[in-house]
C-alpha cells in the first residue's frame, strides 16, 4: 500500500470516521452540522454508511467535520 504523508485520512475507514462523530457530537449535534436525512431521521450507522457511500458530496462534508473534531480535540 502508497504511504500518502499529505493525506490525513489515508488508512481511515468511513465506519470509523462515522463512529467518531457520533460519539464526538451525537446524532441531534451531527444532523444540526450537516443536515442530511440520514442523521436527522431514524439515524444509524449502517444507513448513514450505506448514503455516504453513494453520495460523494455528504461523504466530503463528513470527512471535513471529522478533521475539525480532530483538530478541535487537539486544543483542549
Amino acid at each position: 500500500m502508497e504511504t500518502q504523508p499529505n493525506n490525513p485520512l489515508h488508512g481511515i475507514r468511513l465506519d470509523h470516521i462515522l463512529q467518531h462523530l457520533v460519539e464526538f457530537y451525537g446524532w441531534k449535534e451531527l444532523g444540526e452540522r450537516i443536515t442530511i436525512r440520514c442523521f436527522t431521521h431514524n439515524p444509524s450507522i449502517n444507513s448513514s454508511l450505506k448514503f455516504l457511500r453513494q453520495t460523494p458530496w455528504a461523504r466530503e462534508r463528513v470527512e471535513g467535520l471529522y478533521l475539525k473534531s480532530l483538530r478541535d480535540a487537539k486544543k483542549e
